[in-house]
Order: C-alpha cells, then sequence, then structure tokens
C-alpha cells in the first residue's frame, strides 16, 4: 500500500485498512511461531503498511487541530495548564502526554499570532 492510496481514502477506509493489516501481521506471527514462512519479508511489509497509515492517520489528526477555532484551542491551553482534562478531547494516560499536547497547543497558537506565550 502506497502512502498515495492512503491520501485519497476516507477515514473509515483508513481504520479498516489499518485493522486488517494488524490481523495480517498477527497471523505471520502466528505462522512464524508454529510453521516456516514461505516469505518471511511480509511481516516487515505489514509493519510497514501499519506504519503508513499510523502516519496517515496522524496526519490528518493534525490539520483538523490547526483548523480549529481560536477560542477552542485556548481554552484546551487554559485548561491543561491547571491540570484539568480539556472538555470534548479523549483522557490522557499519563502526565507526558498532556504536557506534549500543551506543547503542541502553545506552538499552534505561536504560529497564529506570532507571539510566544
Amino acid at each position: 500500500m502506497k502512502a498515495s492510496e492512503l491520501k485519497g481514502m476516507s477515514d473509515e477506509q483508513i481504520v479498516v485498512s489499518l485493522k486488517d493489516t494488524e490481523k495480517h501481521l498477527f497471523q505471520l506471527r502466528f505462522q512464524s511461531a508454529t510453521d516456516r514462512l514461505e516469505t518471511p519479508s511480509e511481516m516487515r511489509k505489514a509493519k510497514r503498511d501499519i506504519a503508513r497509515v499510523k502516519t496517515e492517520q496522524r496526519a490528518r489528526e493534525l490539520k483538523a487541530l490547526v483548523a480549529t477555532p481560536a477560542e477552542k484551542i485556548d481554552a484546551a491551553v487554559a485548561s491543561l495548564e491547571k491540570g484539568e482534562p480539556v472538555a470534548g478531547a479523549r483522557p490522557f494516560t499519563g502526565r507526558r502526554q498532556a504536557r506534549r499536547s500543551l506543547n503542541r497547543l502553545k506552538l499552534i497558537q505561536e504560529a497564529r499570532t506570532g507571539v510566544k506565550k
């Protein structure tokens, strides 16, 4: 699967493609443990396909984040600085994720306003 093919897919198609590729990789790992693989390079190809799909998903997520209104970003930055969860967003599993998200949002703010906060 090529990156250009992924760019033409919808978000739902990308999710389905990711699940199929992960399932295929699981089957290959199972085959590798029990039998001999006919083509061991298939595992490497599946891993790279998964990486391509996840990269495209992340690029779309960041594109949507940049397109969000400044008021929402300001509210999210304020709540993250207070240590509160962001309304309407998935909860963070740790402090590192929250800190990275805060830094990313601050970078977006700086790029929009031109003023470092």
